[in-house]
């Protein structure tokens, strides 16, 4: 099967990477519909992790929604792993044209691929609700700009909160990353697939825009969408990426796992 995806991106000239959470766990980022992610951990908020980080949570209980997103869904010592650094290679030889990905975290950046499609957002960024001033995540994480008492940050011109540019439940993704997806899937000759379960829609959806001539698919576990593609690997990202791009090498990181008794 290794075999059979180095062929088709060696035949490729315009690839396309969307990606989910299984890209990440590979350098510790937890995966929380995991079994042991931190979606199913304990918290102390009575709620539930998709209704803290809800639109709704943040508006009512921010200084709640804050202590929870920076506990758990910021990890500022990660690192890129192997299928990071393969797509930003395959993008400089000229093959991969773009990544699509569901993940907040900045790592394909970090690994130096440019032309990246973040759905969902990113933590690396937020802004006032009040005057608009945008905002690194070192501010967001220095105490000395957080409410007193509590980790939410304020601005520092006006002393607004200042709110993730991260995509919460309840909130719509941003239509011209949308369009940009799109249109990238669409005009692809090759579009793989990884570490998602293709459960989460819109973003799924997107699948559907494909017209070109390789569907891969390469997640740990089956999906609905197996059957539709041209190669289906259940394996790890890092170990295919090493074996079929030459200088990316596989080390393996144990997820970081939060607050889990």
């Amino acid at each position: 099967m290794y075999d059979e995806l180095k062929k088709i991106i060696d035949e490729s000239e315009n690839i396309v990477f969307f990606g989910g959470a299984g890209v990440s766990t590979e350098s510790g980022v937890p995966d929380f519909r995991s079994e042991n992610g931190l979606w199913n951990a304990k918290t102390k908020f009575n709620a539930a992790p998709e209704e803290i980080i809800s639109h709704s949570f943040f508006m009512n209980r921010t200084d709640d929604f804050y202590e929870y997103y920076i506990e758990n869904l910021i990890f500022t010592d990660v690192k890129p792993n192997a299928t990071h650094y393969a797509l930003a290679k395959l993008e400089q030889q000229g093959k991969l044209k773009a990544i699509v990905t569901q993940n907040i975290d900045g790592l394909h950046q970090a690994a130096g691929s440019k032309e990246v499609y973040e759905i969902h957002g990113t933590v690396a960024r937020l802004h006032c609700m009040k005057c608009g001033k945008e905002f690194d995540l070192d501010y967001m994480l220095d105490k000395s700009h957080w409410k007193e008492g509590t980790k939410t940050p304020l601005c520092d011109d006006c002393g607004g909160i200042l709110k993730p540019d991260v995509v919460l439940y309840e909130e719509p993704l941003d239509e011209t990353l949308m369009r940009k997806s799109i249109d990238a899937i669409s005009n692809a000759d090759t579009l793989i697939i990884g570490g998602t379960s293709l459960v989460v829609y819109p973003a799924a959806g997107f699948v559907d825009f494909f017209n070109g001539k390789h569907l891969v698919l390469i997640n740990k576990q089956e999906t609905g969408f197996d059957s539709r593609a041209d190669l289906v690997i259940h394996d790890s990202l890092g170990k295919v990426f090493s074996s079929v791009v030459s200088g990316v090498e596989f080390k393996p990181v144990a997820v970081k796992l939060k607050n889990q008794e």
